[in-house]
């Protein structure tokens, strides 16, 4: 069976909840989380005053008046104490339960293993289907795709049908797959480094340009109305068999003015690495290095339309 998982140790959960849950991170989050209900998930970024972004995330609906963000774990407790300086104004906690796993399920054959561990499966990108102490999203067009939270203190069972219905793979195979398909994370060395029209988030569905005010939302808007990003998200690969840190900056023609920078880095099955990197339109015809090395990067576009605010 072309069927594989893997745990997530790199991402975690965020849980809100409360009555004002939903109109607290309405006004905080690019998404609009109006959107979010027990069938469809959102991705999202939250962003400080100038637009720049503290995290990515995907917001899932975890019962009435609750709601799920997955994160990078290196972001968490950066995010958790930013939204706690203003969550105090709401009827709304914040809180992470370490009893909550991500796992990641992927493969031709995984729809089938997972209907079969599940009882039923979303039917659409960032489709959602959900029971006693898990959540199971698809991330994919294709629906070969899924990640799953899952509450190990009520859902052990689950965690061992899985085990043993789909063949278990290293965490890396996942972030290849999320690398090639163009989605850029933030991690914790790039906090509040990006807007989130440099990531491509405005190609993605991360931010919904209707919705209304939240934290750096003029920012945000008046680049897509008035303005053209300067850089894009593109996938780059080196003969360096050691990835490039998070952050790292990149030149043209060995000058020494930096005109991108490594979003996400990941050693290359076949040798060398791969990596998401954030690069100025105007440089895309030069020769683009890591600052301080000699081999040329070899760019290509992600695989989806690079157009102005799609």
């Amino acid at each position: 069976m072309s069927a594989f998982y893997a745990p997530l140790n790199h991402e975690t959960l965020l849980q809100i909840h409360g009555p004002d849950a939903q109109t607290f991170l309405q006004g905080q989050t690019t998404c609009d989380v109006r959107q979010v209900n027990p069938q469809a998930a959102k991705p999202g970024a939250y962003c400080n005053p100038k637009g720049r972004m503290w995290a990515d995330f995907l917001l899932f609906s975890l019962g009435s008046e609750r709601y799920g963000l997955r994160l990078r774990a290196d972001i968490a407790d950066t995010t958790r104490d930013t939204f706690a300086k203003y969550i105090m104004f709401s009827k709304a906690e914040i809180e992470q339960d370490p009893a909550w796993q991500v796992l990641a399920c992927w493969g031709p054959d995984s729809a089938s293993a997972l209907l079969t561990l599940c009882g039923a499966l979303p039917d659409q990108q960032y489709g959602c289907v959900s029971g006693e102490g898990f959540c199971l999203v698809q991330i994919d067009r294709q629906g070969q795709q899924f990640e799953l939270y899952v509450n190990s203190s009520i859902g052990e069972d689950l965690l061992q049908s899985l085990a043993s219905s789909l063949n278990q793979a290293p965490a890396e195979q996942w972030q290849l797959l999320q690398i090639e398909a163009g989605i850029g994370r933030i991690e914790n060395s790039t906090v509040a480094s990006f807007l989130p029209q440099v990531l491509n988030y405005d190609l993605l569905s991360y931010i919904n340009f209707k919705k209304g005010c939240y934290t750096g939302q003029e920012v945000v808007a008046r680049l897509h109305y008035r303005g053209k990003s300067k850089r894009r998200l593109y996938i780059a690969k080196s003969n360096n068999n050691v990835p490039a840190k998070a952050g790292t900056e990149i030149n043209a023609d060995q000058g020494t003015q930096a005109c991108g920078t490594v979003v996400n880095a990941l050693a290359a099955p076949d040798g060398g690495s791969i990596m998401l990197v954030s690069v100025a339109e105007n440089a895309l015809d030069k020769s683009l290095r890591l600052m301080g090395e000699s081999d040329v990067l070899s760019v290509s576009p992600p695989p989806y339309p690079l157009e102005k605010d799609a």
